[in-house]
């Protein structure tokens, strides 16, 4: 286990105590929460939302529905900001990119063995080349978390920059499957080393084997990325997926994210939410009534 990845591990100071970390949380909702449950931040957290479909029974027609449904919203609702990005598996990158009409909607993929990151570096790297090569913007991948478990970093570490490199100039969202992780120490050790290895942006869950996003690793990984930057001037993003499904959820982490990390983090180039629920319980939040577009 080499020195470095352990040394950067040491050298951060963010809260690796559960009970510190969920009173923390608690505070903040407490104090904050009802400012921020307002139509301004629901209209602002739509806009955040990487909508996505990873299902056994997506296929070409199914994705390419999908995507004429965010083309449809920009005529239906010209006043509200369209979703961040459409996410599905990678071999539909191309019939997204194909499909998509409208401006500022990215395409992510998951890539990289996803969501068990249980395979092959090598077919981890060409899933991630392959994706980018057929029209993806952003790239979320699972971390080793077995590898990371195992105690060897130098691993965990090598896979991600090497999918970074592969990304090329699409940005690279590192899941860390939170709800494997577990402990505040963990996550914190997984933020610091995703970072360290390149990653444009922390993600807390797959949403598919373990729990997902919680508000207490939201937290930690926020400190993490609040300490990052405060060292080297680089602002790595943060997305909560996993059961993010109701409008009081999405406030809870933006609130999180709004009192840790501030103001410059309140726009969908650094905070995004990976949903497919959520973006009818927002829209419904903010038009007043129930609505079933998506």
């Amino acid at each position: 286990m080499s020195d470095k990845y352990n040394q950067a591990i040491a050298n951060s100071k963010v809260i690796e105590d559960d009970a510190a970390v969920a009173a923390a949380v608690k505070k903040i909702l407490d104090e904050h929460f009802e400012e921020n449950n307002n139509t301004e931040v629901y209209k602002f957290l739509f806009n955040t939302i990487d909508l996505t479909t990873l299902k056994a029974t997506d296929s070409p027609s199914s994705v390419a529905d999908f995507t004429e449904r965010v083309n449809k919203f920009d005529e239906e609702y010209p006043m509200l900001n369209n979703v961040a990005a459409i996410c599905v598996y990678p071999n539909f990158a191309q019939v997204v990119r194909t499909v998509l009409d409208v401006s500022r909607v990215d395409i992510a993929c998951v890539s990289g063995g996803f969501p068990s990151s249980q395979t092959f570096n090598e077919v981890k790297i060409a899933e991630t080349a392959l994706a980018v090569d057929n029209g993806a913007d952003e790239i979320d991948i699972v971390l080793n978390v077995g590898n990371f478990l195992d105690g060897d970093y130098e691993a965990v570490c090598d896979e991600i920059a090497e999918q970074k490199a592969a990304c090329r100039d699409a940005r690279l969202k590192v899941i860390l499957e939170t709800g494997a992780l577990k402990t505040a120490k963990n996550i914190k050790a997984a933020s610091v080393l995703s970072m360290f290895s390149g990653a444009d942006f922390l993600k807390t869950s797959t949403g598919k084997e373990y729990p997902g996003a919680s508000l207490e690793a939201a937290y930690v990984m926020a400190q993490a990325i609040k300490e990052y930057y405060e060292a080297t001037g680089i602002k790595i993003g943060f997305k909560a997926a996993g059961g993010v499904a109701t409008t009081e959820d999405a406030v809870k982490y933006y609130t999180v994210i709004k009192e840790v990390l501030g103001e410059e983090w309140l726009t969908n180039e650094y905070f995004r939410l990976g949903a497919s629920r959520l973006a009818n319980n927002l829209l419904g939040s903010i038009l007043g009534k129930e609505i079933k577009f998506f």
